[in-house]
Formats: structure tokens, sequence, C-alpha cells
């Protein structure tokens, strides 16, 4: 794919016995910074394009999709939080980018990203984190109940699947179940996603946070109801170089609904001065 003088381009690796997706675009200067671009759950790597084409005359731009996402095949297997960010690691490594790298990441992606920012301290320089996920938001008392009830009712459900006359009463009740019980980002998923997805929900990096070492620059919709605003101050106070910038009145989505402060707002922050 050739756009604007420059080569794009659209490619494919298998990594983790996993198909991904990605679009690599790389600048002329081998002392260019890599941008790696990780976009949140139901979504994919177009998310950031208005971005990607802002800052790519300074900049390496890696962006793709998650597997279960976009043009990326679903994993094998239920995946966690740490499977996803060994894959881009791979991807990273496979594709030979060595340098500084810097991160953009939203929501889900943030989880990714603080993952691989605190496994591999000295290879990530900057990030950007928009609404990021990765802390677990306490549960009120009716909640916990209500979880209660979903796991207990779900044991029984699936120890009657494993017998003959009462498997496919099981399934059709299990489905009501979810249905019941389940947020509608899970009730649409396979089995396999499913089980992806509360591992994913499930886990929380609290612990990770201080110990990454990349400049890190929180943005937050003041009104995000996803990954609430005390999410990201307690992230600025936890990771040890951070700083949070408010969104007032805008939600989970706020880098896109003020996009054109967010691109002045990267740019300054990844190579400041007059390369903004």
């Amino acid at each position: 794919m050739v756009c604007l003088g420059k080569v794009v381009l659209l490619l494919e690796a298998t990594l983790l016995n996993c198909r991904i997706h990605y679009e690599l675009e790389r600048n002329e200067n081998p002392d260019a910074p890599v941008v790696l671009f990780l976009h949140g759950w139901g979504c994919d790597g177009n998310i950031f394009s208005f971005l990607q084409r802002e800052i790519s005359k300074q900049c390496t731009v890696l962006t793709l999709d998650f597997p279960g996402h976009g043009k990326s095949d679903e994993p094998p297997e239920p995946w966690n939080v740490p499977a996803f960010a060994n894959q881009v690691d791979l991807l990273l490594n496979h594709l030979q980018l060595l340098g500084k790298i810097y991160i953009v990441a939203h929501s889900f992606g943030g989880r990714v990203a603080i993952e691989l920012a605190s496994t591999h301290q000295d290879r990530f320089e900057k990030m950007v984190i928009t609404g990021g996920a990765g802390l677990r938001k306490p549960l009120t008392e009716e909640q916990k109940k209500r979880q209660a009830r979903f796991k207990r009712m779900n044991r029984v459900l699936d120890a009657m699947k494993k017998l003959p006359l009462l498997g496919k009463l099981a399934e059709g009740l299990q489905t009501k179940l979810r249905n019941k019980y389940g947020s509608a980002d899970y009730i649409k998923l396979n089995e396999v996603m499913r089980r992806t997805f509360s591992n994913v929900i499930n886990y929380d990096q609290s612990d990770l946070l201080e110990k990454i070492k990349a400049s890190t620059l929180l943005i937050w919709g003041s009104e995000d109801t996803e990954t609430p605003l005390w999410m990201g101050q307690q992230m600025e106070k936890s990771i040890p170089d951070a700083a949070l910038i408010t969104f007032d009145g805008r939600g989970h989505f706020a880098f896109a609904e003020e996009w054109q402060r967010f691109v002045i707002i990267v740019k300054q922050f990844f190579f400041g001065g007059d390369n903004a």
C-alpha cells in the first residue's frame, strides 16, 4: 500500500500460534522513535488513524489488531493480559524494532502497555495512556452477591453438561444465565473469547505500576464510566514518572471527542519544541 509517497506495509505474522494483522510505516531516519499503537477491547488499530497521519513524518509507526479483533485471528485458547503483551513483544522482535519505543494506548490497550512497560522497563521510553484499564473496580455488596449467584449456578450447569440426557438442556440454560448476568461485551463472545475476557477484566495490575520507568502521560475524560477518573488518578500516584491531563465533560473516548487537542498534546510530549 502506497500513501503520500510513503510505503505502508499491511502484513501479518503468526506468533504464539495466533495470526496477527499489523501495519508498519518505517521512517527513513534510523534514529527515529517507534510509536506503537494499542487499541481498546472491541476496537481495532484504525481507531488511532487520525494521530498516525499526524506523526508519521517523525517516527516509525506500528499499529496492530489484537487477537480476536479486527483482521487478526482469535487466540487458540483463552489468553490473559501477559499473553497479549508477550505477542506484542515477539512482534517487535520479529520486526527488529529494537530502539526506543513510545506507546499510545486506550482502554484494554492500556493493560497491555502496563504489562510491557513493567516487564521490559528499559525498552519503552514514553507512554500515553488514555482511559486505560488495569485496576479492578471495587464491587458493591450487591454486585458481590450477584457474582456469587452466577458462579454457583454456572458450576451446576457445567456439571449437568457432562450428563448425556441433560447436556443440551444445560447448554440452553447456561446461555440464558449468561444473558441475564453477563455484560453486553461478554454475551456476544464465543467460549474462548469469553474466558479470555474474564481473564482480562479480573486481572489487577496495581502492583505493576511502580515498576514502570517510562515517562507516562495519562489523558482521561472526567465523565468516563468505563474506566473512571479515579483510575487515572491512582495511576498518576503509582507510576514514578507520570502526569494526568483531564478532558472535562468527556467520556471513555475522550481522545476521539477532542482529537485535535489530543494530537497537539501527544506530539508535544513525544517530540517537543519545534518538532511538535
